[in-house]
């Protein structure tokens, strides 16, 4: 199956928090949501360890994390907080294979992506990895090995599934643009060359085995030519935050075959509009491109416009649930 043929079939999905700490309360609530295009829920409320740079920690393979009173930090050895990451990602894929039974199609799973986990992890000095070349190679070796054995470990649990990686990458304009703070924070690291950047994610892009990869990021000038680069499949953004400078990158993208996965409904309680309504900047946006509407159910998926973390449970549902009627009111009426 190809990779676009896989997204086709998911019209909708989440960005991967949720609020609460219930993992099968949470599992209920995604795969009922989207019953075509699921995904495995994050539960940061928990505490150190589901927090999403302590969850991709926890899949590291020989680099090890603990917590600090300033973050996260590298250790010589596996340790509570390793132990407690592991724990919680082992409940939420026992909830999520037992609400997944005899379930065929895309799923979507996610983690951290290596510039994000260079930016946040801690080296012994207190600085980050990204103050490190060599450490920032090694992280993201470690990952690309962790993601590995998480990827064979939900095909094992889920074995209909077409399995999704997404990519987190919060902090990657930041480092793009050398503008993550020191410990001091008196200075910023430099910017990270594009190439180095590039090809960091490329590799670790590769582990999925010719599987489509997701690259999300809420920040505004999301790098779009870089990723398509790299290898992502598709990219995550909160739809808000484009501007009409934009406009030729997504244009390039999506002639180029790429997914776009737009993020419309509001991450924390908010009203929310008609379906229709919340659609309506896509379609916007495909009028100024002058791009063809049959291509819209093609090429975008629905979401939030960030993780539902923040938000009350009443209305993390309402908003799954909002996306997923958005999505075929665009399928619906494209125009």
């Amino acid at each position: 199956m190809s990779e676009n043929s896989v997204f086709r079939s998911g019209p909708a999905t989440g960005v991967g928090s949720m609020p609460g700490g219930d993992s099968r309360e949470a599992a209920k609530t995604v795969v009922g949501s989207f019953e075509d295009f699921p995904f495995l829920p994050e539960l940061p409320a928990r505490g150190p360890g589901a927090d999403m740079i302590g969850r991709t920690a926890g899949m590291l393979v020989e680099l090890y994390a603990r917590v600090e009173p300033s973050g996260w930090r590298i250790g010589d050895r596996p340790g509570r907080d390793t132990r407690r990451a592991r724990s919680w990602l082992g409940e939420d894929l026992d909830a999520f294979e037992e609400f997944t039974q005899g379930y065929t199609g895309p799923l979507k799973v996610q983690a951290v992506g290596p510039w994000t986990l260079a930016a946040a992890l801690e080296l012994r000095n207190g600085e980050v990895a990204l103050s490190d070349p060599g450490a920032c190679r090694d992280l993201a070796g470690s990952l690309a090995e962790g993601l590995r054995t998480h990827l064979a470990e939900v095909r094992r649990r889920v074995p209909g599934a077409d399995v999704v990686l997404q990519l987190d990458e919060p902090s990657l304009i930041a480092v793009l643009r050398g503008r993550v703070r020191s410990a001091s924070g008196y200075r910023t690291h430099r910017a990270v060359d594009r190439q180095v950047i590039e090809s960091t994610l490329r590799d670790v892009i590769g582990v999925h085995d010719g599987g489509p990869v997701v690259v999300h990021t809420c920040a505004p000038d999301v790098p779009f030519a870089l990723l398509r680069r790299a290898g992502a499949a598709a990219i995550s953004f909160d739809l808000s935050l484009l501007t009409e400078r934009d406009d030729d990158a997504i244009g390039e993208a999506v002639e180029g075959g790429t997914r776009l996965f737009a993020g419309v409904v509001p991450g924390t309680d908010a009203p929310l509009s008609d379906p229709a309504g919340s659609v309506m900047g896509v379609r916007t946006l495909w009028r100024r491109l002058g791009l063809n509407p049959g291509l819209l159910t093609e090429t975008v998926t629905i979401t939030p416009s960030c993780g539902l973390a923040g938000a009350s449970p009443e209305y993390s549902r309402a908003a799954l649930a909002h996306c997923a009627r958005a999505a075929r009111s665009l399928a619906d009426n494209p125009e």
